[in-house]
């Protein structure tokens, strides 16, 4: 379930999905992961294939729903980018599958742990990039059990 919000006090959406809906959440939790890349780990369920020395495929599976995007790396080794040629998005009541990108910038270390503080989440249409979120995080903890 997504639920869109406005403040957080008025509701905009709910969408209840499954398909390309459920895919793109996925998508959507995968890419935020940069954010906690504990959750990134193969024991936490993701599959890493390496395209070439900068940049690899993460699959991650949720019961019949399964996600893959492609990460890119610096050359510091961290998350500049992540990429989906086809991630469903509602446009007119319908969910169209296009190309979509997360940029982070400013990684700092926090807990032991490099972390994107800056990033931007974009729409890959054919007359350029269309940004629809862009943030920084000003406060960041981590909770280990």
């Amino acid at each position: 379930t997504l639920h869109l919000a406005l403040f957080g006090l008025t509701s905009l959406a709910r969408l209840q999905g499954k398909g390309d809906m459920a895919q793109a959440e996925l998508m959507r939790y995968l890419a935020e992961a940069a954010c906690y890349p504990t959750a990134l780990l193969p024991s936490q369920g993701v599959q890493w294939q390496a395209v070439d020395e900068r940049s690899a495929r993460a699959t991650l599976n949720d019961g019949e729903v399964s996600a893959t995007l492609l990460f890119c790396f610096n050359d510091q080794g961290l998350i500049e980018s992540v990429r989906a040629d086809a991630r469903g998005r509602l446009v007119g009541g319908k969910i169209v599958t296009l190309p979509w990108e997360g940029l982070w910038f400013d990684h700092q270390q926090r807990d032991g742990m490099w972390v994107p503080m800056r990033g931007e989440v974009r729409w890959l249409l054919p007359q350029g990039p269309r940004p629809y979120w862009r943030g920084s995080i000003a406060r960041l903890a981590y909770e280990f059990a």
